[in-house]
């Protein structure tokens, strides 16, 4: 038995049958050392529910809960988990509800009390959906107090990549406007069952406050697509589709025409997005 009166887990993969499925992008979590570690990562979790997104066998579930959770509801579409995460329910009353649902399409609102936090080992098919979901939230940061997320290392550094980085990207103005978002520890691939072939990585972001110079969402969507959708290119030509004389507006916000999208820092893009979302008014 483990710490909880549980079972180790990989009895209890055996026991269901949870063989991780690669079309699920499932690999489990089987160290509860790790697991504990990377729920501590999130902070105090005794004050607000916790969402996890494809727990599985339910090893990262049993950390939180172990670590003080107050709440956790865990989203998992794959139905053969719920025998072993409803033996997880029942170890710990009224503190686990079980979503059964697609990540990508639930509304995680309508699950709990807010505010709440978002702890999970992320299914790597999905992860970057995921995130530029959560990112979406309106108003931001709506419910949102933190993300404690493992992704894949390569996403995990276009999460945090700065600017002239080759991993730098759309994905990583969005996250780094919206969040403070940090690396804290990497994972070796023997930590899961089975091995990927890839390192991991957990990433730990704080929402930041918008102010009333925030450009829509949809205006920093607009130009990320248009300046990273030819990175190669300058930006009076990567940004034709969305301006109609790019050097003017370049020039108007301070960029060069002739920069290209990896040389600009966040700030630079949301000038841009405030001055192509006052041209759609």
């Amino acid at each position: 038995m483990s710490d909880d009166g549980l079972p180790p887990l990989r009895e209890v993969i055996a026991t269901h049958g949870l063989d991780a499925r690669k079309s699920l992008g499932q690999h489990f979590l089987l160290d509860l050392n790790l697991t504990r570690r990377i729920a501590r990562v999130a902070g105090d979790l005794s004050e607000h529910d916790t969402i996890e997104v494809g727990p599985g066998p339910g090893g990262l579930t049993r950390a939180l809960l172990m670590e003080g959770a107050h709440r956790v509801v865990a989203v998992e579409r794959d139905e053969r988990a719920s025998a072993a995460l409803q033996d997880v329910a029942v170890a710990y009353p009224n503190r686990l509800q079980l979503v059964e649902a697609d990540a990508l399409s639930v509304n995680e609102a309508d699950y709990i009390t807010r505010p709440a936090r978002i702890v999970a080992n992320l299914p790597y098919n999905i992860s970057t959906a995921l995130l530029l979901k959560w990112l979406s939230l309106d108003p931001w940061p709506s419910w949102l107090v933190s993300m404690t997320l493992m992704f894949q290392k390569e996403v995990a550094e276009r999460v945090v990549a700065g600017p002239g980085s080759k991993a730098y990207g759309r994905l990583s103005v969005i996250s780094q406007w919206r969040t403070d978002a940090n690396t804290v520890f990497d994972v070796d691939p023997r930590a899961f069952t089975p091995p990927p072939k890839v390192m991991s990585s957990i990433v730990h972001m704080i929402p930041r406050a918008m102010g009333p110079d925030d450009p829509p969402l949809r205006a920093v969507e607009k130009v990320t697509a248009a300046a990273f959708g030819q990175r190669r290119k300058m930006l009076r030509v990567s940004l034709k589709q969305i301006f109609r004389d790019p050097e003017a507006a370049c020039e108007m916000v301070g960029i060069k025409p002739t920069e290209r999208a990896e040389r600009l820092n966040v700030s630079d893009f949301l000038a841009l997005a405030r001055l192509l979302s006052d041209a759609d008014q």
